[in-house]
């Protein structure tokens, strides 16, 4: 084994040919921050929740009258 040139560093890295600025360089779907994700899918989960909820509450007050 040898070891890594410091462009390889930055593949290896997750930043490419360049420095990020800031952070590993490293993401996750776009998402730099990972460490918050599963908040993020809660919430995303519970806005989808709430409206698939006005929806059906939309089409049941369209069908009372």
């Amino acid at each position: 084994m040898r070891e890594l040139r410091e462009t390889e560093l930055s593949f290896v890295s997750g930043a490419g040919d360049e420095c990020s600025s800031g952070g590993s360089g490293n993401d996750l779907g776009g998402i730099t921050d990972s460490s918050s994700i599963g908040d993020d899918l809660v919430n995303i989960y519970e806005g989808v929740v709430q409206a698939v909820s006005h929806v059906i509450e939309r089409v049941a007050d369209a069908f009372k009258g």
